[in-house]
């Protein structure tokens, strides 16, 4: 279920639309040069390149930019795993372990490599607020739709808190991995693998 970026004004022209990209690419630097807490609206403008009233004419503050981009995160993340997912099913190669290895896969690539990702990833960095829906949430069932639909299954409340249980091990995993290794620590990767390997077998076999 997709979960709407708190944008004061959804963009509607091209040009519009554009400047948004500008504005969330520019907080996703400065959120890795600066850190979360002396992100201001007024520097991302003017990393943007764009007047601050256009930074406000979407935000209404720094914490609805960081959600945006999380949302975009996600958005991005789902993307990559169903198009890598969809290229498996027509080369039949693998079945659920292999589309296992894949979500994790694509996750730590935007770990290592996507601006931001480190502080803001699908919202469970963010500092704590008000939000709209628990972000590992979000991504479980992103994941349940995805992988049913992989494996010819309909995703029902088992599976979604099958998947919900894997993404808090896994989030909980990484976090611990990245702080023992700036590019993770690979055998608490390959540990959370199996571990993980082990839960799912015993909705997905």
């Amino acid at each position: 279920m997709s979960h709407p970026a708190p944008l004061r004004r959804a963009p509607v022209q091209r040009r519009s639309a554009e400047r948004l990209t500008r504005i969330l690419d520019a907080c996703a630097d400065l959120l890795d040069e600066v850190g979360y807490d002396a992100l201001t609206t007024r520097a991302v403008a003017a990393r943007a390149g764009v007047p601050i009233g256009s930074v406000y004419r979407f935000f209404g503050n720094k914490r609805a930019m960081a959600d945006a981009l999380a949302q975009r995160n996600l958005d991005r993340y789902t993307e990559r795993v169903a198009g890598r997912l969809k290229r498996a099913r027509k080369a039949e190669n693998g079945g659920w372990s292999a589309a296992m290895d894949t979500v994790l896969d694509e996750y730590l690539a935007m770990k290592r490599t996507a601006p931001g990702f480190s502080l803001v990833d699908f919202g469970n960095q963010i500092p704590v607020g008000v939000r709209h829906a628990e972000p590992n949430h979000r991504v479980a069932d992103r994941l349940a739709e995805l992988l049913a639909g992989y494996l010819g299954r309909v995703p029902d409340d088992d599976l979604r808190r099958t998947f919900l249980i894997a993404v808090e091990t896994a989030d909980t995993l990484v976090q611990l991995a990245f702080r023992v290794d700036a590019q993770g620590d690979e055998r608490i990767i390959e540990e959370m693998r199996r571990m993980l390997r082990a839960h799912l077998a015993r909705a997905l076999d």
